[in-house]
């Protein structure tokens, strides 16, 4: 599959105070190593924040803070005692004021009827109880640094179904679901709650896990598409939301390729105007 060539130090359109004088922002990413999470890092960094990065590949974790000043935190979002080492790690550091919740994937294409509960359960595993996981363990510190931001990346799948999405779509509507839910029970706190659901992402991993490493069928799912987004992309819109003036909360923000109109429905071939 090819991928997108990916800068290391991207041009964010971000405007996070980063001066001398400016206290340090602090974020914590899951599902740091690679794709959108990766991205993500690599764009806080360059906005100014300081970052840990969370995610389970120890080689690519270690590769990408080499790269970007990123403090590595290897663990599994599915994993209590991990979580618990990430959220001492990241106040060992200092307050911290944004938790972005990107670790997830899909697995399988199955009906409903004929579907693998097993894959279900990894995926609800990950997307959505990773989530409230991390995120419980983040509010009270969140609470102490005085103010903050939750995000958490859905996705298209997470507002529209479709064919051929089953487990994944009822993970992503189910996370919604819960940045909904806890953006209603924090009213009243400096705690922003936001979803960022993007459509078609071309990233280097995510369709080949969903095809169980067959490369044909991942890359037929962007055959013929002009432009699908890339991990920078959207790792762009997360941090522009991010890094809004606090009082400012973006609760759900689509991006799509202009290829892709709804969930459903994906141009296949060059974008021509009409004439």
């Amino acid at each position: 599959m090819t991928t997108s060539q990916t800068p290391t130090q991207p041009t964010s359109s971000t405007s996070a105070a980063s001066g001398a004088d400016a206290p340090t922002r602090r974020a914590v990413v899951t599902g740091a190593s690679s794709g959108i999470g990766a991205a993500t890092v690599r764009h806080l960094r360059a906005a100014g924040w300081d970052v840990v990065a969370f995610a389970r590949r120890a080689d690519l974790l270690d590769a990408l803070a080499a790269r970007t000043g990123a403090h590595p935190v290897v663990g599994d979002v599915t994993s209590d005692d991990d979580v618990a080492h990430l959220v001492r790690e990241a106040e060992a550091r200092g307050p911290v004021h944004a938790v972005l919740n990107i670790a997830g994937f899909a697995s399988g294409t199955d009906p409903i009827d004929a579907s693998d509960l097993d894959r279900w359960r990894a995926m609800f595993e990950t997307n959505v109880l990773g989530t409230v996981r991390v995120t419980k363990a983040f509010l009270p510190a969140i609470r102490r640094a005085g103010f903050g931001t939750v995000l958490v990346l859905t996705s298209t799948a997470g507002h529209d179904a479709y064919s051929g999405g089953s487990g994944y779509v009822a993970t992503k509507h189910a996370e919604a679901a819960v940045a909904d839910t806890l953006r209603l029970e924090l009213n009243g706190e400096p705690i922003r709650v936001l979803e960022i659901a993007p459509g078609m992402v071309r990233t280097e991993g995510f369709s080949l896990t969903r095809f169980d490493g067959d490369e044909a069928r991942a890359d037929a799912v962007y055959d013929g598409v002009e432009a699908p987004l890339t991990a920078d992309d959207v790792a762009d819109v997360v941090t522009f939301a991010v890094t809004r003036p606090q009082h400012v909360a973006i609760d759900t923000l689509v991006l799509r390729p202009v290829a892709q109109s709804s969930t459903t429905l994906l141009a296949r071939g060059p974008l021509v105007t009409r004439r």
